[in-house]
C-alpha cells in the first residue's frame, strides 16, 4: 500500500520546529560559551549559526520542491549519485539518529525523574524506566496513525515554542552580566576555537532537512515543503536568539561556561524554589517532542530503501487506515531502546554524531546543482527556486565542512571511527546486493 497525503502546511511547519528544537538549546551554549569566551565570538556562534542553517533550510526547500517523495533523505542520493552512495550515507544518520534520540530522552529523563519518581527509584534505574515508557508511549500514539502523531506534534511543539519565550522573561528580572563582564581573552587559535564552538550550534540547529522524508505525506508538496521549511526555520532563529540573550543577560559568558542547567536558572530566576519543578515538566514536554518527531521521520528513511530493495520489503508496508509503517516504526524505536542501554552524556555523543551529520547534510545539498539540471522541465511551473543561487549552497556546503574539519582536527579518533562507519555501510550495501535473488514473475 503506498502513502497518502495527509499532512497540510502547518503539520510540516510545527514538524520543522521540533526537529531542530529538541534538547540541544539547553546544553549547547555551555558548550559554546567554553569554546568561545568572548560575547563577540558567542553570538558570532550563533548568528552564523543560524544564517548558515537557513541557507541550508532554502537549500533544502528547493530539494523538497524538485522532488517530493517519501524517504527523500535517501531517493534524492540514490537518484543524484548511486544507490551504494545513497545507503552509505543514510544507515549511519539512521544510527545516528537513533543515537541522537535516546541521549535526548536520557536527559529528559534526568530532568522529570527528580519531580515524579519515589526517592528509591531516583538513581540511573529510576532514569532508565522514566526513559523507556516515555519512548513506549510515543510508539503507540505513532502507531495509531500519521495524523494522531502530527496532532500530538503540533501539541507539543506550541507547547514547547511557549516554554522558550516564558524563560525568556528572565532577562527582566535576572541581574544583567552584559554591561559589566570583562574577559581576557588568550586563545592562540580563535579560528579552531571558533569551528569547534560551531559544532555544538549546528548540533542545535540541525534536523529540518528531514521533512523532506516526508515528501509522500505532505498536501500539495512542491509549495507546502518550502513554505513550511522557510518558516520553521525563521522561527526557530528567533527563539534561539532570544533565549542566548537571556542566558547571557542573566549569567554573562563566565557563567555560561559552567553552568549545565540553563533552562533551570532561568526557571529559578521567574519562579523561585518552585523553578526547578516547573522547568523540568517543561523539559520533559520538550524532550517528547523531539522523541516523537523523529519516530515520525526516520522509518520514511527505511520506506525508501526498501523500495530500492536494500531493505526487506516489510520495511514498506503501510497499513491502509493509519498510514503507518508498522514494521519500520516498531524497528526504529527498537533501535532507541536498544541504544538507551548504552548513550553515554550529551558531550561525548556530540562529535561522533555532527561528524555524520555534516558530512551528510553538505554532501546532500551538492544534490541541489544535479537536480537542477535534471528537472529543469520543473522552472516553470510554479515550484519554490531559491534566489541568489548557487551562492546559496555554497555558503552552506563551505561552512559544514569547515566545521567536520574542525572535528577531525579536535577528536581524529571520532572522526576515523565514524570514516570506517560510512565504509562499512559502502560493504553492507553490495553484500547485500550480491545475496539478494533475482525477483521472479508470480
Amino acid at each position: 500500500m503506498s502513502i497518502t497525503p495527509k499532512l497540510n502546511r502547518f503539520d510540516l511547519s510545527m514538524i520543522v520546529v521540533s526537529l531542530v528544537i529538541g534538547m540541544g538549546i539547553f546544553a549547547a551554549p555551555a558548550e559554546v560559551a567554553k569554546n568561545s569566551s568572548t560575547p563577540l565570538l558567542y553570538f558570532g556562534a550563533w548568528l552564523l549559526g543560524g544564517a548558515v542553517s537557513l541557507c541550508g533550510a532554502l537549500t533544502f526547500a528547493e530539494i523538497g520542491a524538485r522532488y517530493p517523495t517519501t524517504g527523500g533523505f535517501y531517493k534524492v542520493f540514490s537518484y543524484c549519485f548511486h544507490p551504494a552512495f545513497a545507503f552509505m550515507i543514510n544507515w549511519v544518520l539512521v544510527i545516528s539518529n537513533a543515537a541522537s534520540v535516546a541521549a535526548v530522552a536520557l536527559i529528559g529523563a534526568e530532568y522529570i525523574n527528580p519531580v515524579i519518581m519515589p526517592q528509591s527509584l531516583q538513581n540511573d534505574t529510576g532514569i532508565k524506566i522514566m526513559t523507556i515508557t516515555s519512548v513506549l508511549i510515543l510508539y503507540i500514539i505513532n502507531y495509531l496513525g500519521i495524523k494522531m502523531s502530527a496532532r500530538t506534534q503540533n501539541v507539543l511543539t506550541l507547547f514547547k515554542i511557549g516554554m522558550i519565550l516564558i524563560l525568556c522573561t528572565a532577562v527582566f528580572k535576572g541581574n544583567i552580566h552584559a554591561a559589566k563582564e570583562v574577559i581576557a581573552y588568550h586563545n592562540n587559535n580563535n579560528i579552531s576555537a571558533f569551528g569547534i564552538s560551531l559544532v555544538a550550534v549546528f548540533f542545535t540547529y540541525g534536523g529540518y532537512q528531514q521533512t523532506i522524508n516526508f515528501g509522500g505525506d505532505i498536501i500539495n508538496p512542491k509549495i507546502n515543503i518550502p513554505k513550511a521549511i522557510f518558516f520553521g526555520i525563521a522561527t526557530v532563529i528567533s527563539l534561539y536568539m532570544l533565549i542566548n540573550f537571556a542566558y547571557y543577560s542573566v549569567l554573562g559568558i563566565s557563567g555560561l561556561q559552567h553552568k549545565t542547567t540553563l533552562a533551570a536558572t532561568l526557571a529559578g530566576v521567574l519562579f523561585g524554589a518552585a523553578g526547578y519543578k516547573i522547568v523540568s515538566l517543561l523539559m520533559f514536554v520538550s524532550v517528547l517532542a523531539f522523541v516523537n518527531v523523529n519516530i515520525m521521520a526516520n522509518p520514511r528513511v527505511y520506506y525508501a530503501m526498501a523500495e530500492d530493495g536494500i531493505l526487506p520489503a516489510r520495511f514498506k508496508r503501510v497499513n491502509n487506515q493509519t498510514q503507518v509503517q508498522e514494521f519500520g516504526l516498531s524497528f526504529f524505536v527498537g533501535a532507541v531502546l536498544i541504544i538507551l542501554f548504552f548513550a553515554s552524556s550529551f558531550q561525548t555523543i556530540l562529535s561522533y554524531v555532527m561528524f555524520f551529520d555534516t558530512v551528510g547534510l553538505s554532501t546532500a545539498a551538492i544534490t541541489i546543482f544535479i537536480l537542477r539540471r535534471k528537472t529543469k522541465q520543473l522552472n516553470n511551473t510554479g515550484i519554490y527556486i531559491m534566489k541568489w543561487y548557487p551562492l546559496i549552497p555554497v555558503i552552506f556546503i563551505t561552512t559544514y565542512w569547515f566545521v567536520t574539519i574542525s572535528i577531525f582536527i579536535e577528536n581524529p579518533q571520532a572522526a576515523l571511527i565514524c570514516i570506517s562507519a560510512f565504509i562499512a555501510g559502502l560493504i553492507i550495501y553490495y553484500i547485500t546486493k550480491r545475496s539478494q535473488k533475482p525477483i521472479t514473475t508470480l
